[in-house]
């Protein structure tokens, strides 16, 4: 039986981008620190990898300031949500036909 190899998407082929979504799908929003904090990143890594994703148009982004400071936060689109949902489930049928 062939293996679904072709349904997985490039774009989480990357263990952060895996995290990233996997944070923002069951997360309303995450904002940019709290993410570096979680995921234990530099700024710079993380930034490029969320640019990836955003290119993508997987996640959305929401600038605002809290008082004086920028903050920046992140959502997962419909369209993210989707492509995740689908990756994964490639993955799991992956996984089962290798039993």
């Amino acid at each position: 039986m062939k293996l679904p190899f072709e349904k997985l998407d490039k774009a989480f082929e990357n263990r952060l981008r895996l995290q990233i979504m996997s944070i923002l799908v069951v997360n309303e929003r995450y904002d940019f620190n709290s993410l570096k904090e979680l995921l234990d990143v530099t700024d710079g890594n993380l930034a490029s990898h969320l640019k990836a994703l955003e290119k993508e148009q997987y996640i959305t982004v929401h600038k605002s300031f809290l008082g004086r400071k920028p903050n920046t936060n992140y959502a997962a689109s419909e369209q993210g949500k989707l492509a995740f949902k689908q990756h994964l489930d490639a993955l799991e049928q992956i996984i089962k036909q290798q039993k």
